[in-house]
């Protein structure tokens, strides 16, 4: 391909559209590698003996709605208004309400109304997760690490967007408001891009790994990743899991 054939794909893939979680555009362009623990596996068991369960910043429904059948009340939340109706869609018809939250600064629910809080990959305080949670409630969540993707952003130039959200200071925060931690993992591992038209594509649908992409804008660091064409484009994920119990 010549550069301007590069040029016209790439922008066809930053117009390409994007919903909820759902990466389905870039089939076989995108391979991520996963954790050595199953969160789905590790929130279907701590679903079944639960009562009220509650789904963090749900994004558009698709990971919760995996769990379904529901053993229990399920309830969801979600902050970012555009996932509002991709999680209503979804869940709804599965029996579970979604409400619209700010997991910082307070979510529309009384004080210890759920004894299982899970999140994958949202934001939440702390502090909310313990006024919502039962006594011996608990709270399951896989999160992105503060150095997700280090070496993606520094191929911008871009700062790392949230550089505090470690395990080290999450476990920290639960444990100062009386919870035990009773599990707590970090893992890296690689995701790979085929092309660096996919790359264009997860930089859209996921603004915040640079801040303020823009194609035209950023269209030296992609044509240096276009150089190594013939090489893996490779960059290092980071995960971690952590399982707290409020006494």
């Amino acid at each position: 391909m010549t550069a301007d054939q590069h040029l016209a794909q790439w922008r066809k893939d930053a117009a390409a559209p994007f919903e909820g979680w759902d990466f389905s555009y870039l089939a076989g362009r995108f391979e991520e590698a996963e954790p050595p623990w199953n969160y789905l596996a590790l929130a279907r068991a701590a679903a079944g003996a639960a009562l009220d369960i509650l789904d963090v910043a749900t994004g558009g429904g698709e990971i919760f709605a995996s769990l379904a059948p529901f053993p229990a009340r399920a309830t969801a939340v979600e902050g970012f208004v555009p996932n509002l109706p991709v999680a209503r869609r979804r869940l709804e018809p599965l029996g579970v309400p979604v409400f619209q939250g700010n997991t910082g600064s307070g979510m529309p629910f009384a004080d210890g109304a759920f004894d299982l809080v899970l999140n994958r990959h949202g934001g939440f305080r702390a502090a909310e997760m313990a006024r919502i949670l039962k006594p011996g409630g608990v709270f399951l969540s896989q999160q992105v690490g503060g150095d997700n993707l280090a070496d993606l952003t520094a191929a911008f130039g871009a700062d790392l967007p949230y550089p505090d959200n470690t395990l080290e200071r999450v476990a920290e925060a639960f444990t100062a408001l009386g919870f035990g931690v009773r599990r707590a993992e970090v893992w890296r591992g690689p995701v790979t891009f085929a092309d660096v038209g996919a790359v264009v594509y997860f930089l859209k649908a996921i603004p915040w790994v640079v801040s303020g992409f823009d194609l035209e804008r950023h269209l030296e660091p992609l044509l240096a990743l276009q150089a190594r064409a013939g090489q893996p484009l490779r960059f290092t994920y980071t995960r971690f899991l952590i399982e707290a119990v409020k006494t």
